[in-house]
């Protein structure tokens, strides 16, 4: 693989290594939103929505336009919800993995 087509994607993995755009992720895979709506449902500040909503679209994993005087952010890519799905699996199984050795170790 290209070295420039490598750093592509690590660059879009940093940009899910952050919670509140993990957060911010998902509400927008529920639907599109506003800033502003995104603010009040989130209790996030205008000035870090808007910092972390850059990010995600920097990193091509949110898309926006504009209505008026408002910003509205999407994801436009289906593959972006099975991707958070598969982690989201993943950690499970592993939590799960984890909780029964656990189990295991105290009824020994």
């Amino acid at each position: 693989m290209p070295e420039a087509f490598l750093d592509s994607i690590a660059h879009r993995f940093r940009a899910l290594g952050e919670p509140t755009r993990l957060r911010i992720l998902k509400t927008l895979l529920e639907g599109e939103h506003t800033v502003s709506a995104l603010v009040q449902s989130l209790g996030l500040t205008q000035s870090n929505t808007s910092r972390h909503l850059q990010a995600l679209h920097d990193a091509n994993l949110v898309n926006r336009r504009k209505s008026g005087l408002e910003v509205i952010y999407f994801v436009d890519d289906p593959l972006i919800s099975q991707l958070c799905q598969i982690m989201c699996d993943s950690e499970l199984r592993r939590l799960e993995d984890t909780l029964a050795a656990a189990r295991r170790t105290s009824n020994s």
